[in-house]
């Protein structure tokens, strides 16, 4: 009985060090990979930073204003032309002031 007990304990004691250095090699690589799949996700977004300024669309250059006409009806409508235009993203606001100015006077 007493060498049935000492090999349980035996057995016993191997199998938590076994566990122990399982655990801490899991970690290890763990650690390893995700800092691995750190740098990757980097070096991609550094390869897309690089292409992104590469690929620039063409934007439609923005259409002339149309000339003031007399009535307000006129006006106003042309107003909601420039507002629709800057809405669009055609005209920034600094070219919708510059043209509701000209509309305007």
């Amino acid at each position: 009985m007493p060498g049935l007990l000492r090999g349980v304990a035996r057995t016993a004691v191997i199998a938590g060090t076994a566990s122990a250095v399982n655990g801490r090699v899991q970690r290890r690589q763990a650690e390893r990979f995700a800092g691995r799949d750190a740098q990757i996700y980097a070096e991609r977004e550094a390869a897309y930073a690089q292409q992104a300024p590469q690929q620039s669309y063409a934007q439609p250059a923005p259409q002339p204003p149309q000339p003031a006409a007399t009535g307000t009806g006129d006006t106003i409508a042309q107003l909601k032309d420039l507002a629709a235009l800057r809405d669009q993203g055609v005209l920034t606001d600094a070219e919708f002031e510059a043209e509701k100015a000209k509309i305007l006077a």
